[in-house]
């Protein structure tokens, strides 16, 4: 899972990953969508899918790159678990917040009627 993020940590790498989210792609029309040379698409996609996030298939001349929907569905069910924690910290959050909204407003209309 580590592999996969570090992966994705590159803003390139990133990039590929949202281009081949629509589609799949060879690695001209990826250098061209990003213009990056074509050694250097070469050299993320390695990257990419020795982290298991995209695969390739050669067809006639080129090399022909998708993502790996299992590798992502990972990430997301091991990202599932902290969304949880996180959703459970923002609504006891937000119920802090609303509570000192309510004293706040509590003390400013005591304090105006006590200024009349």
């Amino acid at each position: 899972m580590i592999e996969t993020f570090a992966a994705l940590a590159e803003p390139n790498r990133f990039r590929i990953v949202e281009l081949l989210r629509t589609s799949e792609r060879t690695v001209g029309e990826l250098g061209q969508r990003l213009d990056l040379s074509q050694p250097l698409v070469s050299k993320h996609l390695r990257v990419l899918k020795e982290a298991g996030v995209v695969e390739v298939e050669p067809r006639a001349r080129e090399r022909v790159y998708t993502l790996r929907a299992k590798r992502l569905r990972e990430m997301s069910d091991w990202l599932d678990r902290y969304r949880e924690i996180w959703d459970e910290r923002f609504e006891a959050l937000e119920g802090l917040v609303s509570a000192m909204e309510q004293k706040e407003g509590s003390h400013e209309r005591r304090r105006r009627k006590d200024n009349r």
